[in-house]
Order: C-alpha cells, then sequence, then structure tokens
C-alpha cells in the first residue's frame, strides 16, 4: 500500500469514526429528552442532572457539527435550508432558555447559588421552553430522518423493497396517528402556549406508557417534518 492509498484509508476511518460519535451523541440527547419530559417521574435531582446532561451533549453536538455554523453565511438560502437554519436558531434559544431559568429555579446542582427572585418566571420560561424544545427537536431530527435512512441503508447494504416501504410507511402513519391521540391526552398544546402553569403527570402511569406517548408525539412532529421537507426539497427541484 502507498503513501495515498494510507492516506485515503486513514481519512475514510476519521470520517466514520466521527459519524459514529455523531449518531451516539444525536441518540444519547433524544434519550435525555425523552427523560426530561419525565420530570416529576423520574425526581426533581435526576431531572437535574439530565438536563446539564443535555446542555453538555447539545454543546459537544455542535462542536461536532462547527462547519455547519462555519457555512451560516455562504451559499443560496433555498426554503429548506431557511427552515432548516430556523429551526436550529429555534432550538439553540429553547435550550438556552432551559438551562438559563432551571439554573434559577434548581433545587439541587444549582441550590448554593441561592437565587430567590424571579423564580415564577423562570418556571414559566422553563415550561415553554423545555415543550417548544421537545417539538422543535422532533421537527429538527424529521428534517434529518431522511439522511439517517440512508446511512443505515448503506450500512446494513439493503437493496431497495417496494414492500417493505410500503410497510415502513404504514407503520410511521400508524405512530403518527397514536401521536395525535397522546398529544391531546398529555395537554400538550396547554403546555406550549401556558394555557397552565403546571405540567399534570398520572402518577399511576408507568413510565413505559409515558414514553410510549411521547415517543409517539415525537413520531407525529419527525412524521411532519420529514414529508414537509420532501416536499420542500421537490418543489427545489
Amino acid at each position: 500500500m502507498n503513501f495515498y492509498e494510507s492516506a485515503v484509508k486513514d481519512m475514510v476511518w476519521i470520517m466514520n469514526t466521527k459519524l459514529k460519535i455523531k449518531i451516539t451523541i444525536d441518540c444519547l440527547m433524544t434519550a435525555t429528552l425523552l427523560l426530561l419530559m419525565a420530570y416529576s417521574l423520574v425526581g426533581e435531582a435526576a431531572h437535574e442532572g439530565l438536563g446539564i446532561g443535555m446542555f453538555l451533549l447539545f454543546i459537544l453536538h455542535h462542536v461536532l457539527n462547527i462547519s455547519w455554523c462555519r457555512n451560516l453565511g455562504k451559499g443560496k438560502y433555498s426554503s429548506y435550508r431557511i427552515i432548516q437554519t430556523a429551526l436550529a436558531l429555534l432550538i439553540f434559544f429553547t435550550m438556552m432558555g432551559s438551562m438559563g431559568s432551571g439554573i434559577m429555579i434548581s433545587n439541587y446542582a444549582f441550590d448554593f447559588l441561592s437565587i430567590r427572585g424571579g423564580q415564577e418566571t423562570a418556571r414559566l420560561i422553563h415550561l415553554a421552553c423545555a415543550y417548544w424544545g421537545f417539538v422543535l427537536m422532533s421537527l429538527h431530527i424529521g428534517l434529518h430522518w431522511k439522511m439517517m435512512m440512508g446511512i443505515m441503508r448503506q450500512k446494513r447494504k439493503t437493496a431497495p423493497s417496494k414492500w417493505r416501504t410500503i410497510l415502513l410507511r404504514a407503520v410511521a402513519a400508524a405512530i403518527a396517528i397514536y401521536g395525535v391521540v397522546a398529544f391531546y391526552q398529555n395537554r400538550i398544546a396547554e403546555y406550549l402556549f401556558l394555557r397552565t402553569h403546571f405540567v399534570f403527570f398520572d402518577f399511576d402511569e408507568t413510565l413505559l406508557l409515558f414514553f410510549a406517548d411521547y415517543l409517539a408525539i415525537m413520531g407525529l412532529f419527525i412524521w411532519i417534518a420529514y414529508y414537509a421537507g420532501s416536499l420542500l426539497q421537490k418543489r427545489k427541484k
């Protein structure tokens, strides 16, 4: 093997390793996001620890995608790119809002700061940022879903199948329908628009059922973003 072949092989290994790290970070962020939504079911102390972990993963995610940030001022902005960029910026603001307000109302991790003023306002900001962040991150995943599926197909080296595609689309539609029901039953709209200032949890509900509901709601917004993004890309072509 000559120097050029060795360099190419090393570059491919580095790119594959970086991709694996990115996917791992994204999966950890998704799992942490779901755990954060189960605030009262996992406990306040655990919630604060998960919040700090989420913020660190968020920073790491941006470090690994720093090239995307550098290219924000370059190239043309299609409708798809405008929406993608707007979502990323809104997620950034909700993350900052969640972390800032979380520090203000902390009873464990940041209790040593002894912040006592403005807690009522901070709780409302934290509530709105948490639920809008959940929705926006789900939409963000949906816009990248086609790319993720492409990576999975490439890794599995499976040939396209018409019937498998139909089956997967039917499953996705079923999850989206379940997500609509769960969205209504869990009163998500009330939290998004602060129609109520407190989150109501059913303490008789198991964590498994809670996560099933929230995964379905996440699936609903992924489904919406996936098809909306596909439509915008087709219009561009």
